[in-house]
């Protein structure tokens, strides 16, 4: 038998949780026990096998310790079995519909069999139907005195607020190092194998607070060790930690550079390795996030920061954004490699428009500081001479190397500048091809700009400035340079 099963807590003390535990403790000593509990946390937390043990704490023939069940009355082993009559496990997702709640319903007023109480564990319920839900609203309503409803969820915001009402609720975090360790001890004790806290403390790294992760981890490394010690090299060697280590911290540095080239053979490089690109894109995310909240002034163990990194938060905050993007498309990607490829691709592309948009902030700054001294001379001049004062716009096409098209493209990029900063970044790397009061062309030397101010959204906001603008309609279109 698996190590998961066949160490599954049967007992409240067994449960590593010491949060759960005490909660326990504190619900099943009451004179007057809930008849409807709600267990919600993420999966492999042991909300099922907490549900059984909360049957047997209601049922146990002799109890133990105040609450705590014996397991060797017949109430105790027919429930640790799977036997029990009054004891029954529902799937949530394979019973979802409301054919199978009216069932259950009218079985509800049928008095146990045997048992002091009548137990539901509806494993995943928030795969119920709305109509199922509403069949089992009234029962939880008004349950027989005999009954008892434990409800288990991954995703409680999918229960209804009707049904949450109705339960108490026992949430399951994800379990510290020191709860995993403590579970691994108590196994690798009753097998008789031997490991140092330093192992247990890695494993538990890698088991994403999950007992039941965690425990599989194990058992691979019992296996893998021939049933003999389980070493920190085992473990690294398995799970090629030290390469993933050394690879994050190397992709890291390629980020800071904006080397596109070598990050890209370094994930070719772990492809080849045969490293599991889910569990390195993790080891990044932590990497990054804990560099974050470091620069943001919380104290994080260095062990999970890159040392003196030259990514700002801004910076951080885009990868982390754009990595957890790629995790989650892992799934469904052709190869697994290219949602990190394309985080890559991007963040290179993102790092050249910066550049040429600071070196064209840098030229408009100066252009602007010269046409306003021209606009000053020319002021000066028709002051002296006792000219009428004409409009701006006209003193503005008069100037020297000034035309309509400046005064109109300078216009577009400060007005489109209050709706959106970065379309007004890549229009200071454009410029007017054409412009003859009812159409405009845009011309742009990269395809990626191209490809922007196309977009029906930007396209849309250029049309109404330019409305604004020019108090018409006009047709826009972006063309590329021709090399």
């Amino acid at each position: 038998m698996v190590f998961y099963r066949k160490y599954r807590p049967q007992k409240i003390e067994d449960l590593d949780s010491k949060e759960i535990r005490d909660k326990l403790y504190s619900v099943l000593r009451s004179s007057s026990v809930s008849h409807a509990f709600l267990f919600t946390g993420p999966k492999g937390l042991g909300k099922t096998s907490t549900a059984r043990i909360v049957a047997k704490v209601l049922n146990c023939e002799r109890k133990r310790k105040g609450i705590e069940p014996c397991n060797k009355c017949d109430q105790c082993v027919s429930i640790t079995k799977g036997t029990n009559m009054d004891i029954l496990e529902i799937d949530g997702a394979s019973n979802r519909g409301i054919d199978e709640i009216r069932d259950l319903r009218e079985k509800v007023k049928l008095s146990p069999i045997s048992s002091r109480k009548k137990v539901y564990i509806i494993d995943e319920v928030h795969m119920l139907t709305t109509e199922a839900f509403n069949a089992l609203l009234k029962t939880l309503e008004e349950p027989p005195s005999h009954v008892v409803f434990i409800l288990c969820t991954t995703e409680p915001h999918k229960v209804p607020a009707t049904i949450l009402s109705r339960c108490l609720q026992i949430q399951f975090r994800k379990a510290r190092p020191e709860e995993l360790v403590r579970a691994f001890e108590r196994i690798i004790k009753a097998e008789k194998i031997k490991s140092d806290k330093e192992t247990l403390n890695l494993i538990a790294n890698l088991s994403d607070g999950s007992f039941r992760d965690g425990v599989k981890i194990l058992e691979e490394m019992v296996l893998s060790s021939g049933r003999k010690k389980i070493t920190k090299d085992l473990v690294e060697q398995k799970y090629q930690i030290s390469s993933v280590q050394h690879q994050v911290v190397q992709l890291i540095k390629n980020f800071e550079h904006k080397d596109t080239k070598s990050a890209l053979k370094t994930v070719a490089k772990l492809v080849n390795d045969g490293i599991d690109l889910g569990h390195f894109i993790e080891e990044l995310i932590n990497t990054l996030h804990s560099d974050l909240l470091f620069k943001a002034g919380v104290a994080q163990n260095s062990e999970f920061r890159i040392q003196n990194s030259e990514l700002e938060m801004e910076d951080l905050k885009k990868l982390i954004e754009l990595l957890s993007k790629a995790h989650g498309e892992l799934k469904y990607a052709v190869l697994p490699q290219i949602p990190l490829e394309l985080v890559i691709v991007e963040w290179g592309l993102q790092a050249k428009i910066n550049a040429d948009t600071k070196a064209d902030e840098h030229r408009y700054d100066i252009q602007r500081k010269s046409v306003l001294k021209s606009a000053s001379i020319i002021e000066k001049t028709v002051v002296k001479k006792e000219i009428v004062a004409t409009p701006t716009f006209s003193t503005q096409q008069g100037m020297k190397d000034y035309s309509e098209n400046n005064a109109l493209w300078t216009a577009l990029i400060d007005k489109v500048k209050t709706y959106n900063h970065s379309i007004a970044g890549v229009l200071r790397g454009c410029k007017i091809a054409s412009y003859d009061k009812n159409s405009l062309i845009i011309e742009t030397n990269f395809k990626f700009h191209k490809d922007k101010l196309s977009e029906p959204k930007t396209h849309e906001i250029l049309e109404k400035v330019c409305r604004e603008i020019t108090k018409k309609d006009i047709d826009i279109l972006v063309k590329l340079k021709e090399k």
